[in-house]
């Protein structure tokens, strides 16, 4: 009998220190990861989105200036280095396989960004699936025409499509002056649903900005320490949807809750280094971009509720006539349906398909956009090419994940929307 218990407490043991030393290879793989991420935005200014780790990592990188040979050469290597962590692909801890699978796809990604920095070139899926572990679906032309044709009966007139669109909505743009007022209140709103229903840092806490000459329409840029600045792009005009839209997105539940829950349970709690830094062209920017989109829906689960806050906070607030909420609403609604059109303007200008000029136009027409805008969105396809997959295909993907377990139950999508924004989890694995 006591021999029996010695050889059950050493197995115990033995599996406990195995475990032990996955974590510590893992630990060593993570922290090496870091630095390549830091290393290669050396060579792309858009690469590291975040960093909070140690000051002295990025001080090294940017005394070392590894080159992309070098680079590519130790992802590979470090990539080796993870395949052969066995305890940790076995283990019954769900998080410690997410763990590893989520290094594994994100020095993949670092190790493909570092052969198109090369100049190897890939096509629109190909280099979406390499870096975001995903391909977006494609439509033809007349899936287009079929919503297209739904607006035309919405906006008739004379000209363009998109010049009557832009006419129509005019009344909807929210004053300059009153801008702030505005996005103060849905982010104060977002936030008040988030904090009813997930725990965050009691510090956190966000910085709004209003700039100008952007590829984009806002942006967080977190910071560390549960701190995140917002940035919200004036160059266009900003019409009422996009106060909630934006608050959402880049603020509560989504990009600023996201990062400071990612800080606070896997950098801090867990001590995961590889957490710290956050590469912009990787399979996490899916996750993060889908789950800042869906994040608008697991704020306002019903369309009512998103509605009657509106007609009876933002629309006074902006000046907007009210009484016309509904209808502006079933009209971006249509709009909505039209989102994948971007994907694949990108997809043909990134294949050689079409030029500039036709992309725009293209958008113009299958996208509704005035042509400032739809430059403007070619503009960020040229600078962050297939990236554009992760706000439309990134949401469908998170939406289905959360509903495959919650349903209809509102309680439950937090619950496990918050967890989602917990954990390594990534696109691979939102289809489990």
């Amino acid at each position: 009998m006591r021999r029996i218990l010695f050889l059950f407490v050493l197995c115990i043991f033995l599996m406990s220190s195995g475990g032990a030393r996955a974590a510590d290879a893992m630990n060593a793989v993570a922290e090496r990861y870091v630095h390549l991420v830091l290393a290669l935005g050396q060579h792309d200014p858009d690469y590291v989105d975040a960093f909070y780790g140690p000051p002295e990592w990025k001080t090294q990188a940017e005394k070392e200036k590894k080159s992309l040979d070098a680079i590519g050469a130790e992802a590979a290597e470090l990539s080796a280095n993870v395949a052969k962590i066995p305890d940790a692909a076995t283990s019954d801890d769900e998080m410690l396989k997410l763990r590893r699978e989520y290094l594994q796809k994100q020095i993949s990604a670092l190790a493909a960004r570092v052969r198109m920095l090369k100049g190897e070139k890939l096509k629109f899926d190909d280099e979406s699936r390499a870096l975001y572990d995903a391909v977006a679906p494609t439509y033809p032309d007349s899936h287009f025409d079929e919503i297209i044709k739904q607006l035309e009966e919405r906006i008739p007139g004379d000209g363009p499509l998109w010049q009557r669109y832009e006419n129509w909505r005019k009344p909807f743009v929210i004053p300059k002056e009153k801008l702030d007022v505005v996005f103060q209140l849905a982010i104060k709103e977002c936030r008040a649903r988030t904090l009813a229903h997930v725990a965050l840092p009691p510090n956190e806490s966000f910085t709004v900005e209003y700039v100008t000459n952007k590829p984009w329409g806002g942006y967080n840029w977190y910071k560390g320490n549960f701190h995140s600045v917002i940035q919200v792009n004036t160059d266009l005009p900003i019409f009422i949807d996009r106060a909630v839209d934006l608050a959402a997105h880049e603020g509560y539940p989504a990009h600023h809750v996201y990062n400071s829950l990612l800080e606070k349970n896997l950098v801090r709690d867990r001590g995961w280094v590889e957490f710290s830094v956050y590469a912009l062209f990787s399979p996490q920017s899916l996750v993060a971009e889908g789950t800042a989109n869906f994040g608008r829906d697991v704020a306002f689960p019903t369309k009512t509720e998103r509605m009657k806050f509106e007609k009876e906070v933002l629309f006074p607030a902006a000046g907007i006539d009210a009484s016309r909420a509904d209808e502006y609403y079933a009209v971006q609604d249509l709009m909505k349906q039209l989102d994948y059109a971007t994907n694949k303007a990108a997809r043909r200008l990134i294949n050689g398909e079409i030029d500039e000029s036709a992309a725009v136009q293209w958008l113009q027409k299958y996208a509704v956009m005035e042509p400032a805008r739809a430059k403007q969105r070619v503009k960020f396809i040229q600078r962050y090419r297939s990236y554009v997959i992760n706000y439309n295909l990134g949401e469908d993907m998170v939406r289905r994940y959360i509903e495959k377990r919650s349903g209809t139950d509102p309680e439950k999508r937090w619950s496990e929307f918050g967890k989602l924004l917990s954990s390594p989890r990534l696109p691979s694995g939102l289809k489990h």
